[in-house]
């Protein structure tokens, strides 16, 4: 029994000092002139699907939930958002070059297609990010429309 309560001290402990760990958000108040809004003619109902269901991870602007303050927590979503902003980064479109656009608006196409993007793990929190059928049928006839335009 006494071992227990080392351990749990121990947890406690560990759980309280692992909170003064700061972390370094992804949030910026500037848009760059090489978003992907910027850029493209993008109707607005695929606009806010985007916004609502990529933005949070592919973008270097995070709308951080509440539960974000608490480690280890923050440490797996910073993880989370840096992976998705390496993979695509909505705010540097335009710095892509062509053939990364197309390889990217195939990839996006595929995932949507596929249930793939938004992340279940996204989804089960945020569950404005799921698109419904209009919104899914009308952001991959935008992205299938810019990715004809690119050829």
């Amino acid at each position: 029994m006494k071992v227990l309560k080392i351990i749990a001290w121990i947890v406690l402990i560990s759980f309280v000092v692992i909170q003064f760990f700061p972390m370094d958000y992804n949030q910026s108040e500037t848009v760059l002139q090489t978003d992907f809004m910027l850029v493209n003619s993008v109707p607005a109902t695929v606009e806010k699907s985007l916004q609502i269901s990529c933005y949070d991870c592919h973008s270097n602007n995070t709308k951080y939930p509440w539960y974000n303050k608490v480690q280890p927590v923050a440490w797996y979503l910073e993880d989370h958002i840096k992976e998705g902003k390496a993979e695509l980064n909505f705010n540097e479109w335009d710095n892509y070059s062509e053939r990364r656009k197309n390889s990217k608006l195939r990839s996006i196409i595929k995932q949507i297609e596929n249930g793939e993007m938004p992340l279940d793990s996204y989804t089960l929190i945020h569950r404005d990010a799921i698109f419904s059928k209009e919104e899914k049928k009308a952001v991959l006839n935008y992205m299938k429309t810019l990715k004809d335009d690119l050829e």
